[in-house]
């Protein structure tokens, strides 16, 4: 199954192998859906907008699992699970990234972008936070107290979404310049050339082998 959001504020689950989509659109957002993660168990979907909600969904019914959270970032433009899924973190149009639990208290905010906060990634033990921003950096967060721990450039443009590799040396950046970029996290150092596009991207993605980047704009 694969979920997706829309301009339309709904959200669609969709059967891959068929091409179909089960069960009618999910309904709540007022605004653009602009972020989706599923819970690492696969039993709930979170859902970012540019109302400024967060909203969780049940994937079997399309129905929401607790009220909104509001959450002062004005345009929601990230949102992610951390790996035992008892909580996650989101990341807007003001800067700033806020960890949440599952019942929607606020647990910490992590400032330090001077842009949008575009993309949001855990390390495995859940102990730190990886950001890509507007301001064109990325940066590595300690969840326990929010300090920021490295900063990495590079980019000429907003860094729209990164992933760290399975083994957690590397991680993958794509940007609105067009480049996907490998960064070292030992030397905090970009590895090789940047891979470039044609055209700025949106997304990438690690298959779980780690042996190809998909990136698409």
């Amino acid at each position: 199954m694969v979920v997706s959001g829309s301009s339309d504020r709904r959200l669609r689950l969709w059967n891959v192998e068929e091409g179909s989509m089960v069960s009618d659109p999910w309904e709540g957002h007022s605004a653009p859906v602009r972020c989706l993660d599923w819970s690492p168990n696969a039993r709930e979907i979170a859902s970012g907008s540019e109302d400024g909600t967060i909203r969780r969904w049940n994937p079997n019914t399309g129905r929401q699992i607790a009220p909104p959270i509001e959450t002062s970032h004005g345009d929601v433009y990230a949102i992610k699970y951390s790996p035992r899924g008892d909580k996650f973190a989101s990341g807007g149009d003001d800067h700033v990234i806020r960890v949440w639990s599952k019942d929607g208290k606020l647990l910490i905010e992590i400032k330090g972008h001077d842009r949008s906060v575009r993309s949001l990634c855990w390390s495995k033990d859940g102990a730190y936070i990886f950001s890509g921003s507007g301001d064109m950096t990325i940066r590595k967060w300690q969840l326990i107290d929010g300090k920021e721990l490295v900063v990495l450039r590079g980019h000429t443009s907003r860094v729209r979404s990164i992933c760290l590799s399975h083994d957690e040396r590397h991680l993958v950046s794509a940007s609105s310049d067009c480049s996907v970029r490998i960064w070292d996290l030992k030397t905090n150092q970009q590895a090789g050339d940047a891979l470039l596009h044609d055209d700025e991207l949106l997304a990438l993605a690690i298959p779980s082998d780690g042996r190809y980047i998909a990136s698409a704009g």
